[in-house]
């Protein structure tokens, strides 16, 4: 009986914490209490041969508000344990050394005391950065709209909501999240596990520390507690206390104005393919209310989770003008999973003696299973290990491509298409771009040094090999037929839908959004925001200037300027500081040694006095469709034009011209891609591809957190790092129209 009493009253005391939600404190005690020094230090970037100064941030920080953080952060998922706002900022201001930062937990989950814990730690974060007109850092408040389709034509993706105030007065009284579509993943997440799931989780607290546990099923009774706002009323007659959504864009789009406050909204990983459906493209998000360039005039082209720039002309699935689904064909460089599917499924039934015609079929049906299914696709194929999927799925020419890759939703493409829905007003996507980390433990700006796979990036979101038992049992034999798959069935849990150990081969270290501003100030920043004055980094402080420089007339990037002469452009560009061991003194006194292993991992933002060394910019030009269905794939041009840079102090400049855009006579977009040394990158070689002669890769060693590799092994692959500027957008007429 003894033996049994431990168990009796763990069981008593979660069921007392679940039906009360009473909570141990791990997590609640922490939130926004930190007391950090206000420090003087000159900016990252001094201005080179501009008035300007170059500031540096991160846009896109997620702390364990959020529910995929707070999962992450459990022992049962190689967690290391709560990372409240607190954290955030302190990683900013020592860590990584920011000049300005957002906070953008998912709004889908946060509760109204969260949402005001969140301004609180904020609005705390700026009140110790000294001078407001010369601040240290600066603090932005937001939130992220998560949504998920379960097809391509419901799917709109993410993005986050960044506020320019933070005072209580000054902000919406509760973030607006995305409604859940039936049978996405995204329902699935907003489901949560249920009540004797999470009991018998906190009761077992697989990895130890039960309290960690205890508190999850606190932070998932109150979002459950948190009642659904009515709908069709106005913001600002709803109850501060009620769970706001919307179902698209312009839902999002149409509260935001009713708020009417200094806000904008930056879409993010759009071609991640974890939860973007195959076959999804940018064209229904150019129609009527859900483009609003007002609000939505940036966009994310790298992250964390991988780079959104470039198009390709494949698809993992194609759609006809009915929405109908089926499997896209292979390509140079890309295998479409589905397809993949197919031939495993034939190559088994041929092997176990079936006909040919027989075994026809069958790959026929395996390939529509895995398009019926979408994202969870691949596990209508059993047997199949991770390494047995080889590449399938994954665009293997891309630079840092995003997992899964969905090229009608990358930027390329969103910067080609056109609506003509009306001839007088052509609607266009004039995004300027900007770079973030999309970092899910309070670490903004993770990419200042390339290390820490298992900290810097979620890499680590894989279930520990212990913890495996607690899944429910599914089919391994490699059977030579696909197996039907329900989404809704109990026979699998949420974790397993997806390819959590491939896809942490594609987490890396964050990027940057870097801005030319007058000055240091929040309203110089928002300022060069609005004006899309700004540019994106993978990670390292690259400086970069491009501008449209014809005779008197000089425009920055991110500007819409009419011309009827060629353009001609100068570029210039400077690597990055190397960077030194350790962590400079500030922050080694500030932090103290134990935070400073914790949250930095031991490593700061550490400048030397040496750059690294530009070695080419390249310049794409776009020139967006003339008519409704122009083909997409002739209108980007990349690259367009290609300098080498010779060996220098880290400096390259060049000067172009555009001698055929006044014989073509239509409008153009250009912007620079920079490239520095080849460097050491994190996961820069994702699945560790051996090709064959003819391109196909035939073996992988993908970097896992236990077995191919330690969990110690950051990966690091000789890959380099780029800068990307905003676009500068010329329509064809005369100067001045």
């Amino acid at each position: 009986m003894k033996k049994k009493l431990p168990v009796v009253l763990c069981f008593i005391l979660v069921l007392v914490v679940c039906l009360t939600g009473l909570g141990l404190g791990w997590f609640g005690d922490k939130i926004g209490r930190g007391t950090p020094v206000t420090i003087k230090r000159p900016s990252n970037a001094p201005p080179v041969g501009n008035s300007k100064q170059i500031l540096f941030g991160d846009f896109h920080v997620h702390t364990t508000f959020s529910l995929d953080a707070f999962m992450g952060s459990l022992p049962i998922m190689n967690g290391e344990g709560a990372h409240p706002p607190s954290d955030a900022c302190d990683y900013a201001r020592y860590c990584s050394a920011l000049d300005f930062w957002s906070i953008n937990d998912h709004a889908e989950g946060l509760t109204p005391w969260q949402w005001r814990e969140t301004q609180q730690a904020i609005k705390q974060c700026n009140e110790v950065a000294g001078d407001a007109s010369n601040p240290d850092m600066v603090s932005f408040l937001g939130w992220e709209w998560s949504q998920a389709g379960s097809k391509p034509g419901n799917h709109f993706g993410h993005r986050n909501v960044i506020l320019k105030d933070y005072e209580w007065d000054k902000v919406p009284r509760r973030p607006i999240g995305a409604k859940p579509v039936k049978g996405s993943m995204a329902e699935e997440a907003h489901l949560g596990a249920n009540f004797w799931k999470r009991m018998a989780i906190a009761i077992a607290a697989p990895g130890g520390n039960r309290g960690y546990y205890l508190d999850f099923t606190k932070f998932h009774k109150d979002r459950f507690d948190n009642i659904a706002c009515k709908e069709g009323v106005h913001v600002k007659e709803l109850p501060v206390g009620c769970n706001e959504t919307t179902e698209g864009p312009d839902g999002l789009f149409e509260k935001l104005h009713q708020w009417d406050l200094p806000v904008m909204v930056i879409p993010h990983g759009t071609v991640w393919g974890n939860y973007t459906p195959g076959g999804v493209s940018f064209d229904k998000q150019i129609v009527g209310k859900r483009y609003d360039p007002k609000l939505q005039f940036l966009i994310e082209v790298f992250s964390g989770h991988g780079n959104a720039e470039e198009y390709r002309p494949w698809r993992a699935v194609n759609v006809d003008k009915n929405g109908k689904q089926s499997c896209g064909a292979p390509a140079k460089n890309y295998m479409p999973s589905c397809h993949y599917a197919g031939l495993v499924i034939k190559k088994r039934c041929l092997k176990a003696g079936l006909t040919k015609a027989v075994c026809d079929k069958r790959e026929l049906e395996a390939r529509q299973a895995y398009v019926d299914v979408g994202n969870a696709g691949h596990l209508t194929t059993p047997g199949m290990t991770p390494t047995d999927w080889l590449a399938a799925g994954q665009c293997t020419d891309c630079y840092l491509p995003a997992f899964n890759y969905r090229p009608g939703n990358s930027v390329q493409y969103a910067l080609a298409i056109s609506n003509f829905e009306d001839p007088t007003q052509v609607k266009r996507f004039n995004f300027g771009f900007i770079a973030s980390s999309d970092s899910h433990f309070a670490r903004p700006g993770t990419g200042y040094k390339e290390f820490g796979r298992m900290g810097n990036t979620e890499a680590g979101w894989v279930l520990k090999d212990d913890s495996r038992k607690w899944l429910p049992k599914v089919e391994r034999k490699p059977l030579p037929h696909a197996l039907p798959f329900d989404a809704g069935s109990s026979k699998y849990e949420r974790v397993q839908y997806i390819e959590t150990e491939r896809m942490s081969s594609f987490f890396y270290t964050g990027g940057l959004v870097a801005v030319h501003s007058q000055g240091r100030s929040r309203g110089q920043i928002w300022d060069s925001l609005q004006n899309k004055e700004v540019y994106g980094t993978s990670g390292p402080r690259i400086m970069l200037w491009f501008d449209l420089i014809n005779g008197e007339k000089q425009v920055h990037m991110g500007s819409d300027t009419k011309m009827s002469s060629n353009p001609q452009f100068k570029v210039r560009a400077q690597g990055a500081f190397k960077q030194k061991p350790g962590c400079p003194d500030y922050a080694v006194s500030s932090m103290g040694p134990e935070k400073l292993k914790r949250l930095c991992k031991g490593e700061c933002y550490n400048p030397s006095s040496e750059r690294e060394q530009i070695t080419k910019i390249e310049i794409i030009k776009i020139t967006p469709q003339s008519y409704q269905g122009e083909p997409v794939e002739k209108l980007i041009t990349d690259p367009w034009k290609s300098y080498d840079c010779p060996a220098n102090d880290g400096i390259c400049e060049f000067t172009f011209n555009d001698e055929s855009f006044k014989s073509m006579s239509r409008d153009s977009t250009y912007y620079a891609r920079v490239h520095q040394a080849s460097g050491k990158v994190v996961n820069g070689k994702n699945l560790n591809c051996t090709f064959d002669d003819s391109g196909n890769c035939i073996k992988v060693k993908h970097c896992t957190v236990k077995g191919g590799s330690n969990s110690d092994d950051d990966c690091l692959a000789d890959v380099g790092e780029r800068a990307w500027s905003s676009p500068i957008f010329v329509a064809f007429g005369g100067e001045g129209e």
